[in-house]
C-alpha cells in the first residue's frame, strides 16, 4: 500500500505543487492549509510523513513539530520553509524535525528527502524503541530515561544518535551518517559535533565514561552501541 504524505501548508499554489508532485510518484496525499488544522489531521490520520511549512496562521510548524513529538509521534517531519538562516534551520531540527528543505526547492531535491525519510522509518521499524544500558532505562520514542528512579536529561539530538545506534546493534555508525541521519545536511554541522555528543552521551549513560560499555569508539569510522554485555 502506497505510504500517507501530510501536507500543512497554507499557500495555495505551493500546497497544489506538492500535492500533484507527490501523486505523480504514487504516494497518497493530505493536506492542511493552516497549522490547526494540519496537527488535528495529524492526530487522527497518523500519516507515514509530514511535509510541514514553518510560517502559517494559528499554528506555527515549530509548534506543531513539538507538539507531535510532546505526544511521543515518531511520524518523520520534512519542514518546508523560506527562511535559510542557520538558525531557523537549527530551531526546527531541535524541535524535533527530521530533515529540512529550504525554499525554492526542486521537485526532484523534494523527492529524494522524501524517499531517504521513509526509508529511514522503515528500517526503524525493526529498531528496538526502548533501551536498558545497565542500570539506565530509556525510551527513544517519549525520550525518557531514568537510572534507579531520577530522571537523566537527555537532548533531542542525544536520543536521535541512540535511535540511529540502536537500529544496528553492534555495527559502526559513521560520522558522516550521524551528520546526515541526525542533524540534517543542510544544518552545517562537522564531525566534531559528532564526538561532542557521544562524549556528552557517555557522561550520562556510561558509569565510567573514559572505559565505555556501552557507546564504544570503531576507530576510523565512528561509533556502535553494543548491547550485548551485562553489567
Amino acid at each position: 500500500m502506497a505510504e500517507r504524505i501530510l501536507i500543512i501548508e497554507d499557500e495555495l499554489p505551493m500546497r497544489t505543487a506538492l500535492q500533484d508532485a507527490l501523486l505523480a510518484e504514487g504516494y497518497r496525499v493530505l493536506t492542511a492549509s493552516d497549522g490547526e488544522a494540519g496537527l488535528k489531521r495529524a492526530l487522527v490520520e497518523k500519516p507515514d510523513l509530514i511535509l510541514l511549512d514553518i510560517m502559517m496562521p494559528k499554528l506555527d510548524g515549530y509548534a506543531i513539530c513539538a507538539e507531535l513529538r510532546r505526544l511521543a509521534i515518531p511520524v518523520p517531519i520534512l519542514m518546508l520553509t523560506a527562511k535559510g538562516q542557520v538558525e531557523d534551520r537549527v530551531i526546527g531540527l531541535d524541535a524535533g524535525a527530521d530533515d529540512y528543505l529550504v525554499k525554492p526547492f526542486s521537485t526532484e531535491e523534494l523527492l529524494a528527502r522524501v524517499r531517504a525519510l521513509l526509508r529511514r522509518t522503515r528500517r526503524q521499524g525493526h529498531a528496538p524503541t526502548k533501551l536498558i544500558l545497565g542500570e539506565v532505562e530509556l525510551d527513544l520514542v517519549r525520550q525518557t530515561a531514568m537510572r534507579r528512579r531520577k530522571v537523566l536529561h537527555l537532548t533531542a539530538k542525544e536520543y536521535a544518535m541512540l535511535r540511529l545506534m540502536a537500529e544496528t546493534p553492534g555495527e559502526p555508525v559513521s560520522r558522516e551518517r550521524f551528520l546526515d541521519v541526525v542533524w540534517g545536511y543542510t544544518a552545517f554541522p562537522t564531525t566534531r559535533t559528532v564526538d561532542t555528543h557521544v562524549a556528552s552521551l557517555r557522561s550520562k549513560l556510561e558509569r565510567n565514561p573514559d572505559e565505555p560499555r556501552w557507546i564504544k569508539t570503531v576507530h576510523g569510522v565512528g561509533y556502535k552501541l553494543e548491547l550485548g554485555e551485562k553489567e
